[in-house]
């Protein structure tokens, strides 16, 4: 078996937690309006219309279309947001730097107020619903992309569901954003990077486990801590709406995944454990959200150096892979390959990013039904029975 690619022919630096590495980053999405991806991939038709052939996938598909729902009418636009009360009850009223144990001394921070910190707290909201959205157009490309590649016509029916759903998600973030908040964000680089490497890759499995894995159980985790915490009322209607589909996509990766990967090669299969490491780096890199940092005037090598240190590891941002690593799991990827004795290497990969610890959570194969509306939303920290 051939030895795992470098983390230079990975990620483009020789360190996972290289925090210089990660924020020399140009983004080449900023003052663009377009963006074109070579997709490299075949449009398969598929003669063998037997509808069932794959019960889980059928039962989703059933699933999927008793549960679609209507952003212009199932949401009450009419509900006013207060950002800055918003922000206010998230960050407080001014920083408490000995509460975050942080020094700001020398760095524009050091002169905040009350002004400065509730602006920071409003772009800081800004910033993450664009990220949201630019996520949710590159789900919407990517099951369009599966349609197209994907062989089996169970998958072929229940992703043309998806579709439905990213452009439903694509349009009430937006909205959200354009009629409740103050700004637009562009594209961070990191997510960009990983999205284009997903659309780019040829192999529809790789569309799976990129978007339908990685990125769709990262948003799902994402989601349901910010459906716990924000007060705003229609935000919270808005994700809660969002989760109950996102439950069904990431189940639809789970299902197709689990019965392919049991004809791969060792080979392909360390292939699918470096994208699944690459993914999930490009995702935590991203959380950094340089750009707030930059819109609010300081320099976000001084600000993030200073504040994280040599460590990378957030508690808060390490829980939004709870959905991740145990579907990785689910798949066999944490230790295909492994010799005897030896953890595999995507768990060392995910131990040495701070993320193993959630391999004994709740997979998602079956637990969308729970995120169906109607239900409270699953416990975030919900271990596998």
């Amino acid at each position: 078996m051939p030895e795992y690619s470098t983390y230079q022919e990975l990620i483009d630096r020789d360190q996972a937690n290289d925090l210089d590495a990660i924020l020399s980053v140009a983004n080449p999405y900023r003052g663009s309006e377009l963006t074109v991806v070579d997709d490299g991939a075949d449009a398969i038709f598929t003669w063998d219309y037997e509808k069932g052939a794959r019960p889980g996938l059928n039962k989703l598909y059933e699933k999927a279309k008793t549960s679609q729902w209507n952003g212009e009418t199932d949401l009450d636009w009419s509900i006013d947001v207060d950002q800055e009360a918003i922000a206010v009850y998230a960050n407080g009223a001014d920083p408490n730097w000995e509460a975050m144990d942080f020094d700001p001394t020398g760095l524009p921070l050091e002169k905040w107020g009350s002004k400065e910190w509730i602006q920071f707290s409003i772009e800081q909201q800004n910033w993450t619903l664009s990220q949201f959205m630019h996520g949710e157009q590159g789900a919407l490309l990517c099951t369009a992309k599966i349609v197209e590649t994907v062989p089996w016509i169970d998958a072929k029916y229940y992703a043309s569901t998806q579709v439905m759903d990213e452009a439903r998600h694509v349009e009430v973030f937006a909205r959200y954003l354009d009629t409740k908040l103050s700004g637009h964000y562009p594209l961070n680089t990191h997510l960009g990077m990983l999205l284009e490497d997903i659309i780019h890759d040829s192999r529809w499995d790789m569309t799976y486990l990129g978007m339908q894995i990685m990125v769709e159980g990262l948003a799902l985790a994402a989601f349901g801590f910010m459906h716990s915490l924000t007060p705003d009322p229609l935000l919270k209607q808005l994700l809660r709406y969002v989760m109950s589909d996102e439950a069904r996509h990431v189940a639809f990766g789970v299902l197709s995944l689990k019965e392919y990967y049991t004809e791969l090669t060792a080979d392909e299969l360390r292939e699918r454990q470096e994208f699944a490491f690459e993914a999930a780096v490009r995702m935590r890199d991203r959380l950094l959200a340089v750009e707030v940092w930059e819109t609010m005037g300081a320099d976000p090598r001084e600000v993030i150096k200073r504040m994280r240190g040599d460590k990378l590891e957030d508690p808060f941002q390490q829980m939004l892979f709870a959905k991740i690593v145990p579907n990785c799991k689910k798949l066999g990827l944490l230790d295909a390959g492994s010799a005897p004795g030896k953890p595999g290497w995507l768990r060392e990969r995910f131990t040495e990013i701070g993320v193993i610890q959630f391999e004994d959570w709740a997979d998602t194969e079956e637990e969308y039904a729970a995120f169906a509306l109607g239900h409270d939303v699953p416990d975030p920290h919900a271990v596998a029975g």
